[in-house]
């Protein structure tokens, strides 16, 4: 495993300064935010493609700051029913699945997306019960006519242009939301598709992390990780419950808030995370993700990398020499 950060937190520094930035930390690996949601302070992937003289520079820092690209960032909805915005998230996508191709990134990290409840709906509607009977079928119309068209067309596209991992992020709101609805989409479309498992994401839904990893990683359907961390409020649970809409800002009165790794859960249970991680075989980056609202980015993203570098398991066992 390697650690490696992803580059929203690091936007105001520009592209140089964020490589040098990580390489004085002694991180070299980076997932790359290239548009959608993640923005594209530090690469505009449309751009770039525009401009390749921008792709050789990009190349040039990598080697100078002896950093790596371990994936692209362009989470999105595309399948959102509003065509207008499906649109600009389809495009940032697809311009990050050639220059992936032109950098030698073979991962893509993203949302599996949202569709609204009909073809005439302007919102999505993430569905969260399995009765009165009408959410069952605006479930299958969603799979059925819309999510698993959409990533059977782009997992042929990516392997044409040479990105075997579309890592979906496991996200309430998107229709990929916890390892069983991956394992669903994976069936249907094929082995492009894996998860981004990212545990802060799935702490607050009650779901056990290490569980998580066996039943993934058995199908080998990790290909990303996100190194976030999630502190639930057992008083705002007792009251709320864990389906929580109070403002992500209000970090006194929601049930849960996103915290950097090691101020939600202990490490312990890091270390139980990444040793499942191993056990399973997953060789890939632990990359830090800064979504907490108590720290700046900086000193978020150091107590992070103070706090993962000496768990992480980066090298493999070997032959049980001992047995």
């Amino acid at each position: 495993m390697k650690l490696a950060v992803m580059s929203p937190v690091l936007a105001d520094m520009g592209l140089e300064g964020a490589l040098a930035y990580l390489a004085k930390a002694g991180v070299h690996s980076m997932e790359l935010g290239v548009g959608g949601y993640p923005g594209k302070a530090l690469c505009d992937a449309g751009d770039y493609l525009k401009h390749p003289e921008k792709i050789d520079a990009l190349k040039a820092l990598l080697k100078k700051y002896d950093v790596e690209l371990c994936a692209l960032a362009v989470h999105g909805n595309p399948i959102h029913p509003d065509k207008a915005v499906a649109e600009v998230f389809e495009r940032d996508f697809n311009d990050a699945i050639y220059l992936a191709e032109k950098l030698g990134v073979d991962t893509l990290v993203t949302f599996s997306g949202c569709p609204g409840d009909c073809a005439e709906s302007k919102n999505p509607n993430w569905v969260t019960c399995a009765w009165p009977e009408d959410y069952a079928k605006i479930l299958d119309w969603q799979w059925n006519e819309v999510l698993i068209p959409y990533w059977k067309e782009k997992v042929k596209l990516c392997k044409a242009h040479g990105v075997s991992k579309i890592a979906l992020e496991l996200h309430p709101g998107f229709m990929c939301y916890n390892p069983t609805t991956l394992l669903r989409l994976r069936e249907a479309v094929g082995d492009g598709i894996g998860a981004n498992l990212d545990p802060s994401h799935l702490f607050w839904q009650g779901i056990e992390i290490t569980e998580a990893i066996k039943l993934l990683g058995k199908a080998g359907a990790i290909y990303h990780f996100h190194a976030k961390d999630t502190r639930i409020d057992g008083a705002n649970v007792a009251t709320r419950g864990v389906l929580d809409t109070e403002s992500l800002s209000n970090l006194t009165d929601r049930s849960w808030i996103f915290r950097t790794v090691g101020y939600g859960h202990d490490a312990k249970v890091w270390k139980d995370i990444f040793s499942i991680l191993q056990s399973v075989g997953y060789r890939g980056a632990i990359s830090i993700e800064h979504e907490d609202g108590l720290m700046s980015p900086l000193e978020g993203l150091e107590k992070a990398i103070d706090f993962l570098r000496p768990m992480i398991i980066r090298e493999s066992a070997g032959a049980m020499w001992w047995a």
